[in-house]
């Protein structure tokens, strides 16, 4: 239960800290490159918090954690896709593309970033506590 919260508040903090404010967009295509770069930034957190899990792993997790990455990844673009494709052919769907694209980085990034805060005990998290 702890995990899930400190998830929960991992996402809320990480949004708020890493984001980049698009609202100030006067033009579409502000606003295009505003949420594209949002979600260039979104997506190396993740990396480099994948890349931390990565490290805790023991080489059969790497593994199947790898796996797990990219059936995400595939997952995330499908989501997406489908998302945007009601904007499709209009100026407004990179936007909405883009913003799909780091939202669900933000959620991928603040899970694993939980899985780095194991207890001792935790059967349902699969890494070894860190020593703080």
């Amino acid at each position: 239960m702890k995990r899930v919260t400190l998830f929960l508040a991992s996402l809320l903090l990480s949004a708020a800290a890493h984001a980049i404010d698009c609202e100030k967009a006067n033009t579409q295509l502000e606003s295009n490159e505003c949420y594209s770069a949002q979600y260039k930034q979104d997506d190396q957190l993740l990396n480099q918090t994948y890349k931390k899990v990565l490290s805790l792993a023991t080489p059969e997790q790497q593994n199947l954690l790898r796996q797990a990455q990219l059936a995400w990844i595939k997952v995330r673009d499908a989501d997406c896709k489908f998302i945007s494709s009601g904007s499709e052919g209009g100026t407004i769907a990179p936007m909405i593309h883009s913003i799909c694209l780091s939202d669900r980085t933000k959620e991928r990034t603040a899970f694993l970033e939980s899985l780095t805060q194991c207890e001792e005990g935790d059967m349902s998290c699969p890494l070894p506590p860190q020593q703080n």
